[in-house]
């Protein structure tokens, strides 16, 4: 990092949480073109990719987004589900395109194709799933930025930011940082103060945990409306502790005069020994 300047050096903060979310842990297998990106490789055969590179990649590939006039003219693409949520949040930050999901075949060369694009620069989640989109932008002419890991092939790929691209944390926390520095150099969000959006907005959501996230909230504000005539402070629907009594239903039994006495002797009406 020596040959930034010291105002776009990475803080220490910076590197925790490349380190945290483990970005810097890439595969087993190390393609040729990403041995300069590679610290050094671990025991059990992980190459360990050096942070410190991958900071110097999004600085630059921050100021390659910004020298582009139009942001609409900036197209990002995912088709890995870790990496939909963070490309639509980049895009909805910087003003850029996103494509999430499946990338349709013609969109960059068939202009019938009704997700005809002209965009100036790419950015792709992962080089091997985005593979079409890369081949199609080298007809075209326009220049690729690639979150790479050890074993991705850079062919076609102009920038490559060397990262953990498989864990949905880290490919969040590259597009919030790539996202940031973006904002910085425009100059929309100060460098003194810290951005306002929080990292964990960029991070795949599973559908399945936020539905039952939804349902336990559900239950517990239904459970709360139930209870809320019974919570503390509040004064009872009935105040049984001033002696008041439900009302009686079926009248006061100890009222009603008795019918008969059964302890008086019985009148005999018939003589039963004649």
């Amino acid at each position: 990092m020596s040959g930034l300047p010291a105002i776009l050096k990475a803080t220490e903060e910076d590197i925790k949480l490349l380190l945290s979310a483990q970005s810097h842990l890439g595969t087993k297998n190390c393609d040729v073109h990403m041995e300069p990106y590679v610290w050094k490789r671990r025991a059990d055969g992980v190459h360990i990719i050096n942070i410190g590179k991958t900071w110097e990649k999004i600085v630059l590939a921050a100021r390659i987004i910004v020298a582009i006039e139009n942001p609409a003219d900036i197209c990002v693409i995912s088709a890995r589900p870790y990496g939909q949520r963070a490309a639509l949040k980049f895009a909805s930050h910087t003003g850029a395109q996103a494509i999430a999901g499946r990338f349709t075949p013609g969109t960059f060369t068939n202009y019938i194709t009704r997700a005809f694009k002209e965009p100036r620069l790419i950015i792709v989640t992962d080089p091997l799933t985005d593979h079409q989109a890369i081949k199609e932008a080298s007809y075209v002419n326009i220049p690729v930025i690639a979150f790479a890991d050890t074993e991705s092939p850079l062919k076609y790929v102009d920038v490559a930011i060397p990262t953990n691209n498989r864990s949905k944390h880290s490919i969040g926390l590259a597009y919030w940082l790539l996202a940031r520095e973006v904002l910085r150099l425009r100059g929309t969000i100060s460098r003194a103060a810290p951005w306002e959006i929080m990292v964990d907005m960029f991070f795949y959501r599973d559908p399945e945990e936020k539905a039952e996230e939804e349902a336990a909230a559900a239950a517990a504000e239904k459970v709360a409306d139930v209870a809320g005539t019974w919570a503390p402070g509040e004064a009872n629907p009935v105040d049984w502790a001033e002696g008041s009594t439900p009302a009686a239903t079926a009248g006061d039994w100890s009222a009603e005069p008795a019918t008969a006495d059964w302890s008086a002797d019985a009148t005999a009406t018939d003589s039963w020994g004649a």
